[in-house]
């Protein structure tokens, strides 16, 4: 459950956001009676569905990224530390990297690399 608060956190404050756009939107005087009840149901599920989807997207990837590593396959994760020079650092088990929880971490780095954020070669 913490895996989902902490990669869904953006989009679940975003869909709160809209749920009451919708909301204060469907309580004008000018929309009919019950919209706001109608408006607040459907934004609601298309939005679940979508944060249930992207949360189901990314688990598998990181399932995929970390059994991928175990066989030592390369694994390509963003680098946020320098976007210009190299946006990207290659992952791979015999080059000493550790998988910790769901970080990659290594020596040669002073931050660890996030699981969700990378993708198998």
């Amino acid at each position: 459950m913490k895996n989902f608060f902490f990669l869904e956190g953006g989009y679940l404050i975003l869909a709160a956001i809209v749920l009451l756009i919708t909301l204060f939107v469907g309580t004008r005087p000018f929309m009919s009676k019950g919209a706001a009840k109608r408006g607040l149901m459907w934004v609601s599920l298309v939005i679940a569905i979508m944060i249930g989807g992207h949360y189901t997207v990314t688990m598998n990837r990181m399932a995929e990224v970390k059994i991928a590593f175990e066989k030592d396959q390369t694994i390509i994760c963003e680098s946020r530390m320098v976007r210009k020079v190299a946006p990207y650092v290659l992952i791979q088990k015999s080059r000493g990297w550790v998988l910790e929880d769901d970080n990659f971490v290594s020596a040669d780095y002073v931050r660890p690399f996030f699981a969700a954020r990378c993708i198998v070669e």
